[in-house]
């Protein structure tokens, strides 16, 4: 037997324990879950874990999108259902109009059964499709060609500065700028009329913090200087500065917290390889700042003035909504609305039809812009807001429900419940996939610059819907790949000369102009 699968036997073992006592403590500290909604759970969160367990024992490199994705998952898929049973909480607290089943453990249950199917051909598919090599007798690698990359950056920071100038200058200041970006209800509606054609503008303004990382680790390099902790810490601060300034005040904090990962992962790759505790230390200082950050969405400086005059960070947050809980079950989970989609469709004299691809679709024509289009289908915000309310709820012209479904929610508003272990197997096709890109790329590789961003893609593929997903490449993507593919030379190999050992130890036998 090879000691990789030694390994991953070990991690099965390790993940089966873990979970049991995860099951065992809430069991015992309440007599809800005695009831067999656990199980299917349990066995999510052992499948699951399995990567997760290897990422933290140090077998997965710290930015292996599968060791992200376990990490995740064990949350996703099992702490998060957990949770919403110990702590009461759904979105029938925080939504009164809808109709809630009368038990939510049975569909949390009964969810997290598709899940488990689910997430067996996600591990099949994502270990076969690391495995294959394809056809291809040609390789190759993409090396800095720094002049090139320097400029092109230069030019984006340029035109990054001048939009943010002219988006804060119309709202007469960032004073103005907070003001109307100070989020007033929890269900959003389709526009947010002050930034209404605004768009391009506020994805060329958001791209300077990560074009500034790129443009210091292609310049620092792993020298000596930038290799100390001090100094990292003290980019990652001016980065953070940055992503405030270039986007961050705009209301979502998936703006920042991402875009740390994703100049964290530049870092790691190209000036200093990042222990898993200086993460750890990273992940609780993104907690604090996604809780605080909860109240500034709300109330925006109101905030402050509130804390300043005595009011509790709990107390304000059941006066917003911004709970702790929250924060964990509702921006990291979708237990409860995936169950809640999972409940509606069961019903037997719901009026809902399957979409059968539409908000597919519909995200497709989100690129043609629209004042080509005006009419464009609403993407998932029809199916969305009918299947929770009922046929009829949506109105195009105002309020819609704006929540997020995850890529078993959108298959269920589109093919139905069946519909969700496919949607694993594809998500396992192309977490395997990436997993076997990043592995090939040469340690000099000018595409490691882009590598934590595809990572994050797996998150958001997870919990977001597709409209979202074409919105976060285009925003957070397109610039920097732009600049990437600008600054880099390609030399091309032969696959039979390549050699693992060869690539760490330097430039790649075999190379072809």
């Amino acid at each position: 037997m090879s000691s990789a699968t030694i390994s991953r036997s070990g991690s099965l073992l390790l993940s089966f324990v873990v979970c049991s006592a995860i099951v065992c403590g809430f069991v015992a500290a309440n007599e809800r879950f005695v009831h067999w909604f656990v199980i299917p759970i349990f066995v999510c969160g052992v499948i699951v874990g399995v990567d997760g367990i290897q990422w933290l024992l140090g077998r997965h490199d710290l930015f292996d999108p599968a060791g992200i994705v376990g990490i995740i998952g064990l949350h996703f898929f099992f702490l998060a259902p957990l949770l919403h049973v110990h702590w009461d909480y759904s979105i029938s607290a925080s939504l009164p109009a809808i109709d809630p089943p009368a038990d939510w453990r049975e569909w949390l249950g009964r969810m997290a059964i598709w899940n488990a199917a689910g997430l067996i051909l996600y591990r099949i598919a994502m270990n076969r499709a690391a495995l294959w090599r394809g056809k291809s007798s040609q390789d190759s690698v993409w090396l800095v060609n720094k002049t090139p990359l320097l400029l092109s950056a230069a030019c984006g920071l340029a035109i990054s500065v001048c939009a943010q100038s002219w988006i804060y200058a119309q709202f007469g200041g960032i004073g103005g700028f907070i003001e109307a970006c100070t989020e007033k209800s929890s269900e959003a509606t389709h526009a947010d009329a002050a930034f209404a054609g605004m768009g391009w503008t506020l994805i060329l303004a958001e791209c300077l913090p990560i074009l500034a990382m790129i443009s210091y680790a292609a310049t620092v390099g792993r020298t000596r200087v930038g290799r100390s902790y001090f100094t990292i810490i003290v980019v990652f601060l001016l980065f953070f500065v940055l992503r405030i300034l270039f986007g961050g005040l705009h209301g979502s904090r998936s703006n920042t917290i991402w875009a740390l990962f994703w100049a964290a992962g530049i870092l790691h790759f190209w000036v200093r390889p990042l222990s898993k505790t200086f993460v750890f230390v990273g992940v609780c200082f993104l907690i604090v700042f996604m809780y605080a950050y909860g109240f500034y969405k709300s109330l925006g400086t109101g905030a402050l003035t509130a804390l300043s005059e005595g009011e509790k960070p709990s107390e304000l947050g059941e006066r917003t909504g911004r709970t702790f809980e929250g924060l964990l079950l509702g921006d990291f989970g979708r237990a409860d609305v995936q169950a809640f989609l999972l409940y509606r469709l069961s019903l037997p004299d719901r009026d809902y039809s399957y979409a059968w691809g539409r908000t597919y679709m519909s995200t497709i024509t989100l690129m043609v812009p629209r004042s080509f289009w005006p009419n464009r289908p609403p993407s998932k915000l029809k199916e969305g807001t009918e299947l929770q309310y009922g046929v009829g709820s949506f109105d195009s012209e105002g309020w819609a429900s704006s929540r997020e479904y995850g890529i078993a929610g959108e298959a269920m508003l589109n093919f139905g419940p069946a519909a969700i272990p496919p949607a694993y197997l594809l998500f396992g096709l192309l977490v395997g996939r990436l997993r076997r890109f990043l592995s090939k790329l040469h340690l000099d590789d000018v595409r490691r610059f882009l590598s934590p961003f595809l990572v994050i893609l797996c998150f958001w593929m997870l919990v977001a819907d597709s409209n979202t997903m074409l919105f976060v490449i285009v925003k957070d993507g397109l610039a920097p790949a732009m600049v990437v593919w600008i600054g880099s030379r390609v030399i091309r190999y032969s696959c039979q000369a390549h050699s693992e050992r060869e690539l760490a130890s330097g430039m790649p036998a075999g190379l072809t102009s």
